[in-house]
């Protein structure tokens, strides 16, 4: 314990001259979270007011931070790509102010896919018909569904859906064709091209 100790005091000294400006730093972000949680309920054109001086100052006290100076610069930078809708949730109480619901909805799409096919990485059938099946997947997890429910309602929306995923399906078969032998496939490629372009 005592060498343990020794250790640590010996890395808090060595860094002891950063930790200002970390704890600088940290202030803001903190102060950005607490802003936007809005706990208190205000009015969207006071949280922006509010958020605008938080960046005002976060760009004066730049100089300040060392190291850490680009990371406040990236994050101002983030804040304004983002200004547009960073305060939609703050105007429509319908719209959530983060989108971790949606991830957690799709984390576990993606977990019962890797324990259904004992692939780690995302199946090819979830790339390519991802919005069909990850709605598929979160409904039937809510609403049991029968024969009924199955049925398509508006047959050409259907068709157009289907002929849609087709498209996408051969876009990926294609390319597993270019990669498993990319000179066979550009001789093809190139044959098709010559005989479609060549006067009858």
């Amino acid at each position: 314990m005592e060498r343990l100790q020794q250790l640590l005091r010996r890395g808090l000294a060595k860094t002891a001259p950063l930790w200002p400006e970390i704890e600088l730093a940290y202030s803001w972000v903190h102060r950005a979270a607490h802003i936007l949680n809005n706990e208190q309920g205000h009015d969207v054109l006071l949280i922006r007011q509010e958020y605008r001086g938080l960046l005002a100052e976060m760009a004066a006290g730049r100089s300040e931070l060392g190291c850490l100076a680009g990371a406040v610069g990236h994050f101002r930078k983030v804040t304004k790509s983002y200004w547009g809708h960073l305060f939609t949730c703050y105007e429509h109480p319908a719209i959530p102010q983060t989108n971790n619901d949606l991830e957690q909805c799709f984390g576990s799409v993606r977990y019962a896919e890797r324990r259904a096919s004992g692939r780690k990485v995302a199946a090819p059938g979830l790339v390519v018909r991802g919005r069909v099946r990850l709605l598929a997947a979160v409904v039937s997890r809510t609403v049991p569904l029968g024969a009924a429910e199955l049925a398509p309602r508006d047959l050409a929306r259907w068709r157009e859906l289907r002929t849609e995923l087709a498209y996408r399906q051969e876009g990926r078969r294609r390319q597993l064709r270019f990669r498993r032998d990319p000179a066979a496939y550009l001789s093809q490629l190139e044959e098709h091209l010559l005989q479609t372009s060549l006067p009858a």
